[in-house]
C-alpha cells in the first residue's frame, strides 16, 4: 500500500522571524538613550560635557527648521558635506578599480608599483590634508581631493584581490574561443570580482565622510567639518552631538545603499557571513 506523499517543501518563516534585527535594533538604540537620559539627570552632568537627549533633540529639530539654502541650518551643511563626500567617493573609488586591475594584470608592474602604494598609504592623512588643501584650494576641490585619497586605497587592493581570485583555467578557455581582452575583462574578471569590490565599497563608503569632515576641519567656509569646529569653540555641546548624529545617519544610509546594490548586483555571489561582515 503506498503511503501518502508528505509535502517536503521547506517551510518559509515569518518575515519579522527572519529579520529580528528590525526589531532589536529599534530597541537598543531606546535603552541607550534611556540609560544617557538617566545618567545625565541622575549624576547632575553639566551640559558642555554631556548634555541630556533632550538638548540634543532639539539642537537637531532647530537646526532642521530652516530651509535649505539657510546658512544656519543644518540641511545646507549636509549638502555640502556630503557632496564633497559623493563626489570624492566615486572619483577615488573608480581610480582605485581602475588602477587595481592595471596593477594586476602584469607581475612586474605589481611588484614595482605596490611598496610605493603601500608608503604612500602608511602617511597619515590628516597630515596630508594640510599639504592638499594648500595645493588645490580651500574651495569644494581640495575637500573631494582629500576624500578621494582616503577612499582610494579600499578599493585598489580589494580590485587587486578579486583580479587574482579569477580561475585562470576560465580565462584560457575564453581566449581559446577567441575572446577578446576587453571581452575577458566584462565578462569574467569583473563580474568575478565584484564581491572583493563591493567589500571595499562598503568600507570606503563610509571613509567618504571621514574624509570630507578631515577636509572641512582644515580649512572651510561651510559643511558639518566646519560646524563642528565652531561649535566646539563656543562649547555649545548640544549642536556637536546632533551634527554627529547627522554624520552617523548618513555614513548608515551610504553603507547600506552600497549593501543594497551589492545584493543586487552580486545576488550570485555566496560569500561567508564573516568576510561579508568585514
Amino acid at each position: 500500500m503506498k503511503e501518502p506523499a508528505t509535502n517536503t517543501k521547506p517551510r518559509t518563516r515569518p518575515f519579522m522571524l527572519r529579520r529580528i534585527d528590525l526589531l532589536v535594533s529599534p530597541v537598543v538604540l531606546i535603552a541607550l538613550v534611556a540609560v544617557w537620559h538617566f545618567v545625565t539627570v541622575r549624576f547632575a552632568i553639566p551640559i558642555f560635557i554631556l548634555p541630556p537627549p533632550l538638548d540634543v533633540w532639539q539642537s537637531l529639530v532647530a537646526g532642521f527648521s530652516v530651509g535649505p539654502f539657510d546658512r544656519s541650518g543644518f540641511l545646507y551643511h549636509a549638502g555640502v558635506t556630503f557632496a564633497e563626500a559623493g563626489l570624492g567617493f566615486f572619483l577615488g573609488s573608480l581610480v582605485g578599480i581602475v588602477l587595481g586591475f592595471i596593477v594586476a594584470s602584469s607581475k612586474l608592474i605589481e611588484r614595482v608599483a605596490i611598496p610605493y602604494i603601500v608608503a604612500f598609504q602608511s602617511l597619515p592623512k590628516v597630515a596630508l590634508a594640510p599639504l592638499l588643501v594648500i595645493w588645490f584650494g580651500f574651495g569644494y576641490e581640495g575637500k573631494v581631493v582629500i576624500t578621494s585619497v582616503i577612499t582610494f586605497f579600499p578599493l585598489l587592493i580589494n580590485s587587486i584581490a578579486g583580479y587574482h581570485s579569477v580561475d585562470p583555467d576560465r580565462i584560457d578557455l575564453a581566449r581559446s574561443c577567441n575572446a577578446s581582452s576587453l571581452q575577458i575583462l566584462w565578462k569574467i574578471i569583473l563580474p568575478s570580482s565584484l564581491p572583493y569590490i563591493f567589500a571595499g565599497l562598503n568600507i570606503a563608503s563610509v571613509l567618504a565622510i571621514l574624509g570630507a569632515i578631515v577636509g572641512e576641519f582644515v580649512g572651510a567656509q561651510s559643511g558639518l567639518g566646519m560646524l563642528l569646529m565652531q561649535y566646539n569653540q563656543s562649547m555649545q555641546i548640544a549642536p556637536v552631538f546632533a551634527v554627529l548624529f547627522i554624520l552617523a545617519l548618513g555614513g548608515f544610509l551610504a553603507n547600506s545603499a552600497i549593501r543594497a546594490l551589492e545584493r543586487r548586483l552580486c545576488f550570485w555571489a555566496q560569500r561567508s557571513a564573516p568576510v561579508a561582515e568585514a
